[in-house]
């Protein structure tokens, strides 16, 4: 008998509060990623965390790359998530892949989502005619490669680059920890989905209001990336971070905190 979504997910309530804040991980890393945002926001708040199947403590029986062949799949967890705990109206906070999932999620059943925050989102990875996506074809298939060759050694020299502060070598230690507990097989999985995905023709029907959060600075994701969300999701506003890296959550905790619970207050 299948596990409810909330066993398949690992999903945690913290805090108490009108609003629900739902925090949704990157790729590579798991609820933990928010460690330095939860206590804050439960103060406040009721906040959901939860693991995306693949990662952390989900249920590593539920994954198939059959089930799991696109972002859509993951947002449809999302939705399976909020509707077994009744949730709706939420203030979703999507990192990086997470990012796309919860767009993908609001546009399906906007009635869920008051609103979104997309931290290091992109629609798009790979370069295209008149848009900055950030790699090169030559890039991702450098990148699969080294992931199939020796997933350890990629992961280790992955996690400084993307993390991309080298006067916070903490950053990187953490990043490499999550990632080499994934599988690798599933870790190349969802890294071909991801940097394979193209959703920039969704970002028009997304009716949710949105803060965008971009680094100056991220290798990953580009302030070119974060200028065209802002100005293909019809009801979104672009609030650069004085941070860099791809995960200003650990490196700008601060920062991120106060601009998730100033968007979910405002009106």
């Amino acid at each position: 008998m299948p596990l409810a979504p909330s066993q398949q997910n690992n999903a945690r309530i913290l805090g108490a509060g009108d609003t629900t804040i739902v925090l949704a991980h990157g790729f590579g890393t798991d609820q933990t990623a928010w460690r330095h945002q939860m206590p804050a926001l439960a103060e406040r708040h009721r906040v959901l965390v939860f693991d995306n199947v693949g990662a952390g403590r989900s249920d590593l029986s539920a994954y198939s790359p059959r089930r799991y062949q696109s972002l859509r799949s993951y947002a449809i967890d999302v939705l399976n998530l909020l509707e077994e705990l009744a949730l709706e109206d939420v203030v979703f906070v999507g990192h990086s892949m997470s990012g796309m999932i919860g767009l993908l999620a609001a546009i399906e059943e906007p009635r869920r989502f008051r609103k979104l925050v997309l931290l290091g989102a992109s629609p798009r990875y790979l370069d295209d005619e008149g848009y900055e996506g950030g790699f090169k074809r030559a890039d991702l298939d450098g990148l699969y490669e080294a992931m199939q060759t020796n997933y350890h050694a990629w992961a280790s020299g992955f996690a400084p680059i993307v993390t991309g502060n080298p006067d916070k070598p903490d950053l990187a230690r953490d990043f490499a920890h999550t990632l080499l507990a994934m599988r690798p097989d599933i870790a190349l999985t969802v890294a071909h989905i991801i940097f394979e995905s193209d959703h920039r023709a969704d970002l028009p029907n997304l009716e949710v209001p949105t803060l965008v959060l971009q680094s100056q600075a991220d290798v990953a994701v580009p302030m070119s990336v974060g200028t065209f969300l802002a100005s293909h999701i019809p009801r979104a506003e672009l609030h650069v971070l004085d941070a860099t890296g791809h995960t200003p959550h650990w490196s700008a905790p601060e920062q991120v905190t106060s601009a998730i619970l100033s968007f979910a207050a405002s009106a």
